[in-house]
């Protein structure tokens, strides 16, 4: 019998373990490190420990050249056209490129649970350039204790070259879903979740790379607390030079009644009581590129709804989703993860950019939003009469989940949204009057009892 055939009958019968893989050998020749082994025929099939050295090994034995150059850049060609952002100067850029630690010193004394859950990490990409696909899944390996990664799910969402996620299947840990259809980022996601076989839910973009030490302080919170949400601190990858350079860490998510995301400056209260930087911050909502769940928890709330088209406003519905209905959101401030951030969009969206997205937020809008939905319309009027398809699923969903409401969110979450009401107000007197005396009305009404105090925001945006 084959080594091949002896290895799949036998797959079957050995659990997998945390940082091991799958040996074969002869009977003569058993590794004397075995963690667990089982005999077919003359094969024996040997769990055992790596080492970093060995893992190294079988880094070095993909043909990294071959498949950068398949796809490469060449001379006299727009260097973004095909991605947003600087292909030439992406691939100069050695896919294990040394990054700076831009964590706070203190960082560096934290201690971690040594029995911390393995994850599967899902990276989704629709023709993305391989550079950066490679050099995420490369610092991963990288930086990552080899046993916290049970697997690295990539979704290839129908690129039109299979082969960049084909061929990175040589690499450690990584397997490859392609869908036969362009169904986009939401539904690729929730794809690669129902394929992760971890507890632990990691998702990344395809053009990121994780700094030293990211993921055990992630996974220690989901350990403490599996209803709480994580995200790291995005650092910045410069689109045109792509120049590392470290984010804030006094920065949390934050938004408009336009369901625009931004960034947003703690405010003086708040660092007051950080005493530790090293502390995880409360944020309202998350960038949504990059994020860990606990996997019972994920399916638990609901996953991504699905019938969201391609990207935009698949944040908001998940964070709003996660704190009303019992969980909460965190940023991490000792993980960090740099991030491509871009000015547009290098793909097609089959029914407009614009028209995607007032689709996927009046979804949220009308599940997630109760009466406070009125500001929404009243900050994007676009969205009126725009279709937003069935939502009886995701009502019914919040139903049984016992959700909150979103004036409770507005109170206890993110009380710093009810200033921006008056300004929307007004500002809908000059679009339309009838939206602002309802808008005035609702107000009034005791059920709201809306405390509106100012408070100042900084922002950062970012694609």
């Amino acid at each position: 019998m084959s080594s091949k055939k002896a290895e799949h009958q036998l797959t079957a019968q050995i659990p997998q373990l945390d940082a091991a893989v799958l040996a074969v050998s002869k009977v003569n020749s058993t590794p004397a490190s075995c963690l667990q082994w089982g005999l077919c025929d003359e094969w024996i099939f040997c769990l055992f420990q790596i080492s970093e050295a060995e893992w190294d090994d079988l880094l070095e034995e993909f043909e990294e050249k071959n498949y950068l150059n398949a796809r490469r850049w060449k001379p006299g060609q727009d260097p973004y056209k095909l991605y947003a952002f600087n292909q030439r100067e992406s691939e100069r850029i050695p896919s294990n490129r040394v990054l700076r630690d831009t964590r706070h010193y203190r960082c560096t004394t934290l201690h971690y649970d040594p029995d911390l859950p393995s994850t599967s990490i899902v990276i989704t990409f629709h023709n993305e350039a391989r550079s950066t696909l490679l050099r995420t899944i490369r610092s991963v390996l990288n930086r990552t204790p080899v046993h916290l990664i049970h697997e690295i799910i990539l979704v290839d969402d129908y690129s039109e070259d299979a082969n960049d996620c084909l061929l990175l299947t040589k690499l450690p840990k990584v397997k490859c879903l392609r869908n036969d259809r362009r169904e986009g980022l939401i539904r690729s996601r929730v794809r690669g979740a129902d394929a992760a076989k971890a507890g632990v839910l990691t998702f990344l973009d395809s053009h990121c790379e994780v700094n030293k030490d990211w993921l055990p302080p992630l996974l220690q919170r989901i350990k403490e607390d599996p209803t709480c949400v994580v995200s790291p601190v995005i650092d910045i990858i410069n689109m045109d030079t792509f120049a590392y350079v470290a984010a804030s860490s006094d920065l949390r998510g934050g938004f408009d009644w336009s369901l625009h995301f931004k960034w947003e400056q703690l405010s003086a209260e708040q660092k007051a009581r950080r005493a530790d930087p090293t502390e995880p911050i409360k944020t309202p909502i998350i960038a949504g590129g990059l994020f860990v769940i606990d996997k019972s928890w994920f399916n638990h709330l609901g996953k991504y709804d699905t019938a969201m088209d391609i990207w935009g406003g698949e944040n908001f519905e998940i964070s709003f989703r996660v704190w009303m209905c019992g969980g909460s959101l965190e940023i991490i401030p000792c993980s960090r993860v740099g991030h491509v951030f871009r000015k547009k969009h290098p793909y097609i969206f089959p029914e407009g950019n614009a028209n995607t997205y007032i689709k996927n937020t009046r979804r949220t809008a009308e599940v997630w939003m109760d009466e406070f939905r009125l500001f929404y319309y009243s900050a994007r009027p676009a969205a009126r009469g725009k279709s937003y398809g069935d939502i009886h699923g995701r009502e019914e969903l919040r139903k049984i989940l016992k959700c909150k409401s979103f004036k409770w969110y507005l109170d206890n979450v993110y009380p710093e949204l009810k200033s921006m009401i008056l300004f929307h107000i007004q500002a809908s007197l000059f679009l339309s009057p009838d939206c602002s005396v309802s808008a005035w009305h609702w107000i009034q009404k005791p059920a709201l009892q809306l405390n509106l105090t100012d408070t100042t925001t900084a922002r950062r945006d970012g694609v």
